[in-house]
């Protein structure tokens, strides 16, 4: 039996701000990535908004844990009946993961700064065949400033397409995040999407209804803690 719709002007996850602890490794990332367990995995924000019409499909296992070095991410995606659609040169169009990382948790702005990074990484696409992982920058629309440029191959990514989706792992060096220091500021500001063309989109701290896109008012906290 499914259960009735909740009548809600607003998702209800916007109602809150919210701070997540995230589990430091080390190390955090080696070549061809590093598996996190359990206790890395990310708090699946979107059931708050079970029931209502911002209600999302859950399809993705996302988990992440950060040292001096950067943030280490895996993302296990599940459910598909057919092939991932990847392009390395429409990296915002392709089925993938992105992540938006503010190291000064500045959360009361709603332009981006210059501490604010936009990565995407597709399990396919790259490479010949447009079967290797891709890694890539993604500007942020209306940011008052832009991030420092990555230079190639800064970002780390690697990834195992299976029958039902695929398993992909992610480094975000420190280099490539300006401000972080985490002995000074252990909060930063974050958010994920996860985009599939078959399954939808799977979101961190708001959905669609928001601009999360580009507001960082509409992102969560991390708090980064030793495990």
């Amino acid at each position: 039996m499914s259960l009735p719709e909740v009548n809600s002007l607003l998702a209800p996850r916007f109602l809150f701000r919210f701070s997540v602890p995230v589990l430091r490794r080390d190390p955090v990332w080696k070549t061809g990535g590093i598996a996190l367990n359990e206790p890395y995995r990310l708090l699946n924000l979107a059931e708050l908004d079970s029931g209502t019409a911002d209600r999302e499909k859950c399809f993705a296992d996302v988990r992440t844990a950060w040292s001096h070095e950067g943030l280490s991410f895996n993302v296990i995606v599940e459910g598909k009946s057919q092939p991932v659609w990847c392009r390395e040169g429409r990296l915002e169009d392709s089925d993938g993961f992105q992540v938006w990382i503010d190291t000064r948790a500045t959360l009361n702005i709603h332009r981006a700064s210059r501490y604010c990074h936009r990565y995407v990484f597709l399990p396919a696409g790259g490479g010949h065949g447009q079967t290797e992982a891709v890694a890539d920058q993604l500007l942020i629309n209306r940011a008052r400033e832009n991030a420092r440029p990555i230079r190639p191959r800064e970002l780390q990514v690697a990834s195992k397409i299976t029958k039902t989706g695929y398993i992909l792992a992610a480094f975000v060096p420190a280099a490539a995040l300006s401000g972080f220091d985490p002995l000074q500021h252990r909060q930063i500001g974050f958010t994920y999407a996860v985009f599939d063309r078959e399954l939808g989109i799977q979101t961190f701290a708001t959905g669609t209804a928001f601009p999360f896109l580009e507001d960082p008012t509409c992102w969560a906290a991390l708090e980064m803690v030793d495990g």
